[in-house]
């Protein structure tokens, strides 16, 4: 795994790092042994950058991820995780969630600085670690303002102090990232799903911007919900329905894969990561299988003919 440092002032992480979502039993449970073979897997592997969040599983993320690190000093990897959300007792009515067979609690949003500072508290003590490498404000959607007056300078504040590594935003949608690029002294963003084979929106400015301001760029969400890994197999985009002509394009650009013989997600990734704004790529995996696979096709060779025709298909 070759380094690349995040952005003018954030660490240096490996090109492909580990999303954790999915050991957070996200949509299907996994069992904590599991879970632990899978990081283990992508440490193996070389992957030294791993990504979760309060969010995922309701905290078990955070825990396993941090149970199967501890094998390694603290100084070898790259730890990122979020703000944005506190654990805590459910209400009356419990909302629904994404991850199965989560503990008794639930998300709930707090971007003010009491929330973020309690939020890393938390993280601290869930990761069993000392610090943390990287903070993310997250999906701060439509907690815009509340994110720029509390979350940020908070972060910011950390930074400067060398409590936290660095700081940054992760979302599903480029506008505001770009915002945030533009009006706050950021290290680094996470994008998920809009910078990909099938959806591009995150180069028409964002990506950009954050070349011309130093600020590092790690995409998630390559495979758009999967359909990248098998259009037929995955029938789901952006963790909903695929609309028919998504699902069409999808196809086109298997075809055009299967006549070079090289594997649609192979091209999901080494696409992702040849813009010249992206540090990493964040693949998440439930089982070892799953990153052995992810790591391959990372390192796949395409010609440089193959995106002429691949974007012909678009």
């Amino acid at each position: 795994m070759i380094g690349r440092r995040l952005g003018a002032r954030g660490p240096v992480v490996t090109a492909v790092g580990l999303g954790c979502a999915p050991i957070g039993n996200l949509y299907t449970a996994v069992g904590d042994a599991e879970a632990a073979a899978t990081v283990d897997a992508a440490w193996q592997a070389g992957v030294r950058y791993f990504d979760t969040a309060p969010l995922y599983g309701h905290g078990l993320s955070e825990r396993r991820l941090g149970a199967a690190l501890a094998r390694h000093p603290r100084d070898s990897y790259v730890l990122s995780t979020k703000v944005g959300r506190l654990l805590r007792p459910p209400g009356a009515t419990r909302a629904e969630s994404v991850f199965a067979s989560v503990p008794d609690v639930e998300p709930v949003f707090d971007f003010s600085r009491d929330g973020v500072l309690r939020s890393i508290d938390e993280s601290l003590l869930r990761l069993d670690v000392d610090h943390i490498d990287v903070v993310l404000v997250h999906d701060p959607d439509d907690h815009e303002a509340e994110a720029m007056a509390g979350a940020f300078p908070t972060l910011i504040d950390l930074r400067d102090q060398g409590v936290i590594g660095a700081v940054g935003a992760g979302m599903n949608q480029a506008e505001m990232l770009d915002r945030f690029v533009q009006r706050v002294d950021l290290d680094c963003v996470l994008l998920a799903g809009r910078y990909t084979l099938l959806d591009r929106t995150g180069a028409e400015s964002l990506l950009p911007r954050c070349v011309e301001r130093g600020v590092g760029v790690v995409l998630g969400g390559v495979f758009n919900s999967g359909l990248l890994v098998d259009p037929d197999a995955h029938p789901t985009y952006d963790y909903g329905a695929v609309p028919p002509e998504i699902a069409a394009r999808a196809r086109r650009m298997r075809s055009v894969c299967q006549r070079h013989g090289i594997a649609l997600p192979a091209a999901a990734v080494r696409f992702a990561l040849a813009h010249p704004a992206v540090t990493a790529v964040l693949v998440g995996a439930r089982t070892p299988g799953e990153v052995d696979a992810d790591v391959a096709f990372a390192a796949a060779t395409i010609p440089d003919a193959f995106w002429t025709e691949l974007d012909a298909a678009w």
